[in-house]
């Protein structure tokens, strides 16, 4: 990728009624009509103008896209744990933000839970924001939480900008975010359908992971057993349930299980206002593949097999599963890599890669970019509703990555940007790098922090 400023031997001037722009960006461009050789024009920040090769925009500046590059909109992660303020040896807002421009995410949603304290008050988002606002290398918004007692904080949250409300239905990890009981759930559903909020949940069933075995160790099956498909079914059909009754927005978090596939579809055909994810290591790896003691794979609900894989990507093709995030959820090295999976956090580390892990996999199924890019970037910037995110057209924001989909690298953990250098992926080799990433018009250097603090309705 080239980049140079404006001379009379590199443009021509484009007519009145376009006028000059600040950037314009030559190349394979994939926007919303699919990929091709085109110019982009950036002014204050926005998309301005999309043609044709050879039209000639004007510009003070510049970019020509190598021959094996393309121009993505910038991805949007609406589930990352950032930790930051109280857990930020874990976390924090400045190396993930980092990572996440690494990896071409230009905008991210930061779960309520494990910062301390939660955000689950005004107060809390306050303080989160305060944290955030200086370290920022992308655009962050924020996620409320739903815990017992805080109906009545839900409407302030949701009138301070945050974008939903997370719940548990069983214990989350941290003491200081406890799950919502089944009866909570329905009464918090019916206030947020008052003003149209969203409840995504972590739907595992709490009997049903009591009542599993827990034969931990070093060994992965032990583990898997502990956190049955029945435990997630459950817990979505319960979700189901009352979404249904109450006509609230719901979302399933990090969908693993793919029994529950044709329960979320009757449902969708019924009416019911559910979406749904899935994430990197439920498509990328598989329980068979886990080795002995090899904890940077322990996460909740489990990675299943490979069988359970493949119908995660067909429940992708057909539309059943609506979006692909990270939930990425790190820890520091002594919490992560114990050995044992009964002790060990639960949490896969995968911000940066999200894009060359799936597009990996996408292109061995025959998968072309472009359902890819919809998955990681338009879809989760639709259910946040920010509305100038995630697509490139004329309006959106210059958010971009640039990414070159044939070059191969292996995952070296030390070159990762999140803050401790664990991973399964460690020396994993993938197809598909991003070389570049852009918010705003602006190249995101790792240096100077320019991300903004999103408020729900204003982007």
């Amino acid at each position: 990728m080239t980049d140079h400023t404006n001379d009379s031997t590199t443009a021509r001037s484009s007519d009145a009624a376009s006028g000059r722009y600040d950037l314009v960006i030559r190349g394979r461009v994939l926007t919303v009509a699919g990929e091709a050789v085109r110019e982009i024009a950036v002014s204050d920040g926005r998309i301005a103008a999309i043609e044709a090769s050879g039209t000639g925009l004007a510009a003070d500046r510049y970019v020509d896209l190598a021959a094996d590059e393309i121009l993505l909109p910038g991805l949007v992660d609406s589930h990352v744990h950032v930790n930051e303020p109280g857990r930020t040896e874990w976390e924090g807002f400045a190396s993930a933000t980092r990572a996440a421009a690494a990896g071409g995410v230009t905008t991210l949603i930061d779960m309520p839970l494990n910062s301390i304290p939660p955000t689950v008050n005004v107060d809390a988002l306050a303080v989160k924001r305060a944290v955030a606002g200086p370290q920022a290398h992308v655009d962050v918004g924020f996620w409320g939480g739903a815990v017992p007692g805080n109906t009545g904080d839900l409407r302030p949250l949701h009138d301070e900008g945050v974008f939903g409300f997370k719940c548990f239905l069983l214990p989350s990890g941290v003491d200081e975010f406890p799950p919502l009981p089944l009866d909570e759930i329905e009464r918090d559903m019916r206030e947020l359908a008052t003003f149209d909020s969203l409840l995504i949940v972590h739907a595992e069933d709490p009997q049903a992971i009591e009542t599993a075995p827990h034969d931990f160790g070093p060994g992965y099956a032990g583990f898997l057993a502990s956190r049955p498909r029945d435990a997630e079914n459950a817990g979505i059909a319960a979700v189901i349930e009352r979404a249904r009754r109450t006509g609230a927005r719901a979302h399933i978090l990090h969908l693993s299980s793919s029994d529950a596939l044709p329960m979320i579809a009757e449902a969708k055909a019924d009416g019911v206002r559910l979406t749904v994810e899935t994430c990197p290591h439920y498509l990328a790896l598989s329980a068979e593949d886990v080795p002995d003691g090899a904890t940077a794979f322990k996460c909740c609900p489990p990675i299943r097999e490979e069988g359970n894989r493949e119908l995660l990507w067909q429940g992708l093709l057909d539309g059943t599963i609506d979006l692909i995030v990270s939930d990425h959820s790190p820890s520091t090295e002594e919490l992560k890599g114990t050995g044992d999976f009964g002790t060990a956090w639960g949490g896969v580390s995968s911000l940066q890669l999200g894009i060359s892990l799936i597009w990996n996999e996408a292109r061995a199924r025959g998968i072309p970019l472009e359902r890819v890019v919809s998955w990681m970037s338009a879809a989760p910037a639709s259910l946040v509703g920010l509305e100038r995110k995630g697509r490139l057209e004329v309006g959106a924001d210059a958010d971009f990555a640039v990414f070159a989909p044939d070059e191969q690298f292996t995952v070296d953990v030390h070159t990762l940007r999140h803050k401790n250098p664990v991973s399964p992926y460690a020396g994993k080799t993938l197809t598909g790098a991003v070389r570049r990433t852009v918010l705003r018009g602006v190249e995101v250097d790792g240096e100077t922090p320019r991300g903004l603090l999103l408020r729900r309705g204003e982007a």
